[in-house]
């Protein structure tokens, strides 16, 4: 007969430890997206159909060159927590850490591509 208590039976069965920050960090992010995408959608319309010397003037101005430059982060940053959640859950061994630093590689080099064509357009 084992004197267990349910909270002892319970320990290593799951993970107690992470899932609350994910879940409010995926919140904020959540939040910020319904705020960035809105004004991304009417910054990025407003350059749409202008030749290519109107598009670098009007990404020269701070407020949408900002917009493009946040809605980029925040997204790379929300998918990439995402597709880590679902590596996480699904995938075992040597290839959810492959797979791990393939998404997080491709999440940093995405911004930094974004960010730098954002710059070029500005400058």
């Amino acid at each position: 007969m084992q004197f267990m208590t349910d909270r002892k039976r319970a320990e290593g069965l799951g993970s107690a430890r992470s899932g609350t920050h994910h879940h409010w960090r995926m919140m904020v992010s959540s939040a910020a997206l319904i705020v960035l995408v809105p004004l991304f959608i009417f910054t990025f319309g407003s350059a749409l159909g202008r030749d290519h010397p109107g598009v670098l003037e009007f990404y020269a101005r701070p407020f949408p060159a900002v917009v493009a430059a946040l809605t980029l982060i925040v997204v790379a940053l929300h998918c990439k927590a995402e597709a880590e959640e679902a590596i996480i859950d699904y995938v075992h061994g040597v290839r959810s850490k492959i797979l791990l630093w393939v998404v997080a590689a491709a999440a940093y080099a995405m911004i930094a591509a974004g960010l730098f064509a954002l710059v070029r357009m500005a400058l």
